[in-house]
């Protein structure tokens, strides 16, 4: 096939792809068994890690992904979503699936998709398993998209459950409270695996206690990270009485770190120590307190609910003498409440903005909500115009949504194409 036949039918499938987010989330996992098995059922030759949360689960993927590549395994890493391209969605060793293996997936199963009418996520999940089991990894480190009970991954039978912090978000799909969120990421425990999780909220915690006893399993809680110091070269924390240091910032991304770790401890093989260091050093994961300029700092940060916020700030106040300078995207269902408490105070001064492409909630729109909450944002048109609104050595911090990552990239010159991540 000729490269511009292939560009020409790559388009035009992943077209196809994204036109069935126009099927919304479906609940039950009816579907996606049925294009599983239209593929020949690859998830059932596979071993698993499978992550559930709120907040960190990409982090802690990419964290343990880091570790198992450093041991020399072949991994498989599925996380959404995407920030610039689809491809990053599905990677194995860090190189995101290529062009053609999405356009062979497409023309092989386009009858099936269409004949079960799978959704987006049905259909990216099972092409994920496909992509894995055709290219024989060793492991496949998979993170749910939404939930975890009905979430289109939770037809795999994993070697570890890994439970990252729980807090509300999508409070419309999953819930009003805690713990009707907890059973949903609960969801993912199996009979007799192991589960690793992290300290939780009260509610989280005896939720996840009553699941594993009723699936016949236990759960790890891990301790905190010690002696944690962050600045704008990394983290360095104790755990277990050893020095470790992530090239990610923040105590949270520590708290990951120590869970990647567990889950590693207890996956047989022989990954030794210097292996957990050098992976967790070596660890990248765009979009999460990336240094995008250093003259004036300007920091990125997908963090877009309450909790994720106040991770985030809690690292900008532990590396900078001042307040920050905010820029500030969301989408429009968005708890606007939730991320108002994290963010009230926190900013010496607050900008909106939005996109081209009428992904997130109208700047003008965003910032007369935030207003009625008591929180002043004043709207700007483009994100290159924030860099002019900083001074006197106030940190930039851009964060809300995946979905500006294209032009912040793009302004500030990072390099994020089909290579390694």
């Amino acid at each position: 096939m000729s490269k511009p036949s292939m560009t020409s039918d790559f388009h035009s499938l992943l077209q196809d792809l994204y036109s069935l987010q126009r099927l919304g989330i479906k609940t039950g996992l009816e579907h996606t068994y049925q294009l599983l098995d239209a593929c020949n059922n690859p998830h059932n030759r596979l071993k698993f890690i499978h992550l559930a949360g709120t907040n960190g689960k990409g982090s802690t993927a990419a964290l343990i992904d880091s570790i198992l590549r450093i041991s020399r395994l072949k991994i498989g890493l599925y996380t959404s979503p995407h920030l610039l391209r689809f491809n990053e969605r599905i990677r194995i060793n860090g190189i995101p699936i290529a062009d053609e293996k999405i356009v062979e997936f497409m023309q092989l199963f386009s009858d099936d998709i269409q004949r079960i009418e799978s959704t987006f996520f049905e259909t990216t999940s099972a092409m994920a398993f496909w992509y894995f089991e055709k290219e024989k990894v060793d492991i496949a480190v998979i993170e749910t998209g939404l939930g975890g009970r009905l979430d289109s991954t939770n037809v795999i039978t994993p070697e570890t459950v890994v439970i990252t912090p729980v807090s509300l978000d999508h409070r419309d799909l999953l819930g009003n409270n805690l713990k009707n969120v907890a059973l949903e990421k609960a969801g993912i425990i199996k009979e007799s695996i192991p589960v690793i999780t992290t300290r939780q909220e009260k509610p989280v915690h005896e939720i996840l206690v009553q699941k594993a006893k009723d699936m016949n399993t236990q759960v790890s809680f891990v301790d905190s990270p010690e002696n944690c110091t962050v600045s704008t070269e990394g983290t360095v924390f104790y755990h277990g009485g050893s020095h470790y240091q992530l090239s990610l910032l923040g105590e949270h991304q520590a708290q990951n770190a120590t869970l990647a770790i567990a889950v590693i401890n207890h996956l047989s093989g022989e990954i030794s120590e210097n292996h957990i260091r050098t992976g967790l050093q070596n660890a990248v994961w765009p979009g999460r307190f990336q240094v995008l300029s250093r003259e004036p700092y300007i920091i990125y940060d997908v963090a877009h609910n309450e909790d994720g916020i106040k991770s985030l700030l809690k690292a900008t106040n532990q590396i900078f003498r001042k307040k920050p300078i905010g820029l500030c995207a969301l989408k429009e269902e968005k708890e606007i409440d939730l991320i108002a408490n994290a963010i009230r105070g926190h900013f010496e001064k607050l900008f909106v903005v939005d996109d081209e492409k009428g992904l997130l909630m109208r700047s003008v729109a965003l910032s007369s909500k935030l207003s009625k909450l008591g929180i002043e944002a004043t709207p700007i048109k483009r994100i290159k115009d924030f860099a002019s609104c900083l001074h006197d050595d106030y940190p930039g911090v851009i964060f809300g949504s995946h979905y500006i990552a294209e032009p912040v990239f793009e302004h500030f010159q990072f390099s994020f194409d089909s290579g390694m991540i």
